[in-house]
């Protein structure tokens, strides 16, 4: 891999680029032994057919690939090979696929047998809908007793499962094209993806109710089979040839609001090395510094005493997150921190508080742990700390809030956090999340109409796995799921991705989105063990810069023909009017349209902020 691969992914190991299977209008990318992009006349019927092993943390195995065969022809393609995965204490299970595919008709068969028995929390297919077109349209459900209901994909984001004991599901991909997605050989069932920020419904094998981890027999095989089948009753005979522009085009809409402010995450940890950073934070300016306190890791005075000399360094607001242990009476708790707080001089201009416990996700059919209800954490957050604003929400995820829904009379504000590497990490898959945050907010909206809103730390790395025991550490660098370190950290994918995150939420009227730390694994600086000169700016700082000075900013809607590839929005304060616009992938990009005066070319996952004069805005844009 190139320095300038380097530069743009933080790593010198290269995806693998997919193989395209074609046949007649049916076609799809073979990656790592799985199916994603399938598409039908162009148009994406499935986002992938995948064979996934999970271990009894949720972290997904990478098979050893071997004895792969790949047979094309014009109207029919095949792929057969053998996978491998090792266990732990010397089990092994293997996987023997075939994948066949023709001009209306796709199956994925698999065979899996352990020698060793084998212990597992998942070992079959997920097939994954789109969501862009797909959420809310009409779909018929087959269940394993062979009912059909005629039902709709959801449009707010479920928290439970919207489908289950299913055999099949069908739906339009185009007027007059239908896909049918048919599962054999075990009990499926589909998940609301975009919970955990997903671009996708995911129906999956083995219902959650069903306990987990499960043991895997050994010498008994397990039989599965997907099948994708198309009904064309279209007038097309040919694969339709793409007569679109490679000029994106980016055009003015109506949609205004303001920009919200920037805030930045101080630990414990990060401490000592986030005072040391103070000339960064000078810089950047963030309008909220976020704290992280929670006893259960150790936490206590001498964290609040430095979480107090930040502040004074500061010129703008902070939050104090509080996880709280809720072991004894959440009041006599809350008192406490309250009083090591006054000791240490902090006086943080709000507080966002949750049960340690709420951290952890309860999947379907799970016992909830024992909790006080919140009402009664709330209430004692409000007697701890009189006269300061009170939040609540998640410190973990949107599935979490989604699950267990707080009280909002009782919080001045709601907030949860996005990771996108939960269930996937490949590049493709972590910008395909950005599809999936209009929905998140969409749904908290729903839920919690006008309250003040913030979303963050939102990070590519994962700081806690409420799915498992632990995040998954990656010394090796690589592209893991649920991974406490991510190289795309380091690069400018991180600095893509965060800009097109903010744009992705600008909709939803935060009062603040954090997006990142000063220091550490989810920093803006380098330390001495990164990739990066030790102090370096990562990339992702020009990001957190430059929304950092917007806040506040009139913003207009940009639509962009390719919003996976190329998003925007039009923003203006004391300064100006600009265009501030990302690209997205790994290539470069040309953009067009009214909102530019002439073509740009924009570099792999290049940021961009362009002068516009005021005759460039609608009727109505606020003057100055």
């Amino acid at each position: 891999m190139t320095a300038d691969a380097f530069q743009l992914y933080g790593t010198r190991i290269a995806e693998r680029p997919p193989v395209r299977l074609t046949a007649g209008k049916l076609t799809a990318d073979l990656a790592d032994g799985n199916l994603r992009t399938i598409r039908y006349d162009g148009v994406e019927a499935l986002r992938a057919i995948s064979y996934l092993v999970r271990d009894r943390d949720w972290g997904t195995y990478s098979p050893e690939i071997t004895d792969l065969r790949i047979e094309q022809g014009e109207d029919r393609f095949e792929v057969a090979y053998l996978a491998r995965c090792q266990g732990p204490d010397a089990t092994t299970l293997s996987i023997e696929v075939r994948i066949t595919g023709y001009r209306d008709r796709l199956d994925f068969e698999a065979e899996a047998v352990s020698e060793t028995g084998f212990e597992t929390n998942r070992c079959g297919f997920c097939i994954l809908h789109p969501i862009v077109g797909v959420a809310g349209s009409p779909a018929a459900v087959e269940q394993v007793d062979g009912q059909i209901a005629a039902t709709r994909f959801p449009n707010v984001i479920e928290p439970w499962q919207p489908f289950k004991d299913m055999r099949a599901i069908t739906h339009q991909v185009m007027p007059g094209v239908t896909a049918e997605c048919r599962m054999e050989g075990d009990t499926f069932e589909m998940e609301d993806q975009r919970n955990w920020s997903d671009a996708s419904y995911k129906t999956y094998v083995r219902p959650l109710a069903l306990p987990w981890p499960y043991h895997i027999p050994a010498n008994q095989p397990v039989r599965q089979k997907t099948s994708l089948i198309i009904t064309d009753i279209s007038r097309s005979v040919a694969p339709s040839v793409a007569t679109q522009s490679s000029v994106i085009r980016l055009e003015l809409g109506t949609r205004t609001g303001t920009m919200p402010d920037i805030g930045v995450i101080v630990t414990p940890e990060e401490a000592e090395a986030t005072r040391a950073a103070t000339f960064l934070l000078s810089e950047i300016a963030p309008k909220e510094l976020l704290f992280h306190f929670d006893p259960d890791a150790g936490h206590g005075l001498d964290a609040l005493e430095n979480f107090a000399a930040i502040a004074a360094l500061h010129r703008g607001r902070s939050t104090l997150e509080i996880a709280l242990p809720c072991k004894s009476s959440p009041a006599g708790e809350a008192a406490g921190i309250a009083r090591q707080m006054q000791q240490a001089g902090f006086k943080p201009g709000a507080i966002l508080i949750s049960p340690s416990v709420d951290r952890q996700s309860t999947p379907p059919g799970s016992k909830w742990p024992d909790c006080p209800p919140l009402e009664e954490v709330y209430a004692a957050a409000r007697a701890a700390f009189p006269g300061i604003r009170i939040g609540g929400g998640m410190l973990s995820y949107f599935t979490e809030l989604n699950r267990k829904r707080v009280p909002a009379g009782e919080i001045d504000f709601v907030s949860h956090c996005t990771n996108p590497i939960v269930h996937a990490a490949d590049d493709l898959s972590v910008m395909q999340t950005l599809e999936a945050l209009p929905f998140i907010t969409r749904s908290v909206r729903a839920i919690y109409g006008d309250k003040p809103y913030r979303i963050g730390p939102s990070t590519i790395p994962m700081r806690q796995n409420p799915y498992g025991s632990r995040t998954m550490d990656n010394p090796a660098g690589g592209r893991i799921p649920m991974a406490n370190r991510d190289p795309r950290h380091n690069g400018r994918f991180a600095e893509a991705f965060a800009l097109g995150y903010a744009i992705r939420v600008l909709d939803a009227g935060l009062e603040c989105l954090t997006l990142s730390a000063l220091t550490g694994p989810f920093g803006l600086i380098a330390g001495s063990d990164e990739p990066i000169e030790q102090g370096g700016r990562r990339p992702l700082s020009n990001t957190v810069r430059t929304l950092s000075a917007l806040a506040g900013a009139s913003w207009q809607e940009c639509i962009s023909s390719s919003p996976s590839e190329v998003l925007s929005f039009v923003a203006r304060d004391a300064a100006g009017a600009r265009l501030y616009v990302v690209n997205l992938t790994g290539e470069e990009r040309r953009v067009g349209g009214s909102a530019l005066d002439k073509e740009v070319r924009l570099a792999p996952f290049a940021t961009a902020a362009l002068p516009l004069e005021q005759d460039d805005f609608r009727p109505g844009w606020p003057k100055i």
